[in-house]
């Protein structure tokens, strides 16, 4: 919370109540309909664009908040909390990145120092090390089992006959990915994607709040206000991925077209 290393704790798996029962979306600054933070199991999606107000709504993207509160995720939330927790992994590449921005810039960083855009590019350089070190665990994991004569790869799912909730997650590279579904009568009644970008490129909240991306942003000197390239360079560190922050209308605010995923 608010960046302190020293309170990072963890839940082991989705199914921990803290998680389940923490996450929430608040639309009151994105373009849809909606008075209050909801639950993904009982969110909704519906579209409901005003044109843009940056003291109303101002974005096609949800503010998911944690506990009531913002959260970075990715590839510097995942390293930083490593490293707090005594992940070796973790320890060991962010040590090297450390040492190596000492030697090539001349300055003394400590982890609490990679709260910036530097950390955020460094963080990924870290996760990528990591990974392909854990990925030849992995494989080997993997042949080994399979010669076992072990070759699944599918579990059945079983449904009971009355409705169901489910969340699955995973730290895609962006971050922290849940998918939220409802299940009645072996229906999906209700389906909701709480996505990396979604956390970081979140609009304020009802309180005010701001995202990730926009705290990042607050107090940035410009060198030339009218080509803000320093605001261009903190965003791209997050890695946006803003595809589902895109909706097509004409210019009365009338919807040129909808497609059904699910």
């Amino acid at each position: 919370m608010n960046g302190n290393l020293a309170g990072a704790h963890s839940f082991t798996t989705a199914s921990d109540p803290e998680f389940r029962e923490s996450v929430s979306e608040d639309v009151t600054h994105a373009y849809y309909q909606g008075a209050k933070p909801l639950h993904p199991w009982v969110g909704e999606t519906e579209a409901a664009f005003t044109g843009w107000d940056g003291e109303q709504k101002y974005s096609w993207v949800k503010a998911p908040r944690f506990k009531g509160e913002p959260m970075q995720v990715g590839p510097l939330a995942q390293v930083l909390i490593g490293y707090q927790q005594g992940h070796p992994l973790t320890r060991k590449y962010t040590e090297l990145a450390i040492s190596q921005i000492r030697a090539v810039g001349g300055i003394r960083v400590t982890p609490d120092m990679l709260h910036s855009t530097l950390g955020r590019h460094a963080a990924r350089a870290i996760r990528a090390a990591m990974l392909a070190e854990l990925a030849q665990k992995h494989w080997q994991l993997l042949v080994d089992n399979i010669a076992k004569g072990d070759y699944t790869v599918h579990n059945q799912p079983v449904f009971s006959g009355h409705e169901v909730e489910g969340v699955g997650t995973h730290e895609a590279p962006r971050g922290t990915l849940s998918h939220w579904v409802v299940v009645k009568d072996e229906k999906i009644k209700n389906y909701q994607a709480v996505v990396p970008s979604t956390w970081n490129a979140s609009p304020r909240d009802r309180s005010g709040a701001h995202g990730p991306y926009e705290a990042s942003l607050l107090h940035t000197p410009l060198a030339r206000p009218e080509e803000p390239l320093e605001v261009l360079r903190t965003v791209h560190s997050f890695d946006p991925c803003m595809a589902c922050a895109c909706h097509a209308f004409d210019p009365s605010g009338k919807q040129v077209a909808k497609v059904k995923v699910l």
